[in-house]
């Protein structure tokens, strides 16, 4: 997913945040990456053109925009935090052998897995998201 910069300017205006570069070119970043990056991708590809960015604000600006639901935190097997900055109802496909992530996205699955759970009673428990990782091994490795 590609954003422009003006579009991300709303997308952080919109949740109330102030519109830092910092703030920008983090979540530009992680657009631009895709493939689920870590900090250290995004501190990476952010360095090539501000070279002086603190890996402390990065990580900061992260925190950030995980709370006001701008990008969501994704943990591999091997206990590696990566971020997805696709906010709509997704799922992943996961390879166990290279660390890939590819978004999955299926209506199908997303209303059978709903409708699973919507018989369960979850006893003091509110469902507010199901997200499925598969994991298996891509051709490519």
């Amino acid at each position: 997913m590609k954003l422009s910069i003006e579009e991300i300017r709303i997308k952080l205006s919109e949740k109330g945040l102030k519109v830092t570069p910092q703030r920008i070119a983090i979540l530009d970043a992680i657009y631009k990456l895709g493939s689920h990056p870590t900090a250290d991708n995004i501190i990476e590809f952010i360095r090539q053109s501000n070279p002086n960015i603190a890996s402390g604000t990065v990580y900061k600006v992260l925190d950030t925009l995980i709370e006001n639901k701008l990008v969501k935190r994704v943990t591999t097997d091997r206990d590696v935090m990566r971020y997805d900055g696709i906010m709509e109802n997704h799922h992943h496909l996961y390879c166990s052998e290279c660390d890939l992530i590819e978004d999955y996205v299926d209506e199908e699955l997303d209303e059978v897995l709903k409708e699973y759970f919507r018989k369960k009673k979850f006893n003091g428990f509110k469902l507010e998201d199901i997200v499925v990782q598969i994991r298996g091994t891509f051709d490519k490795c």
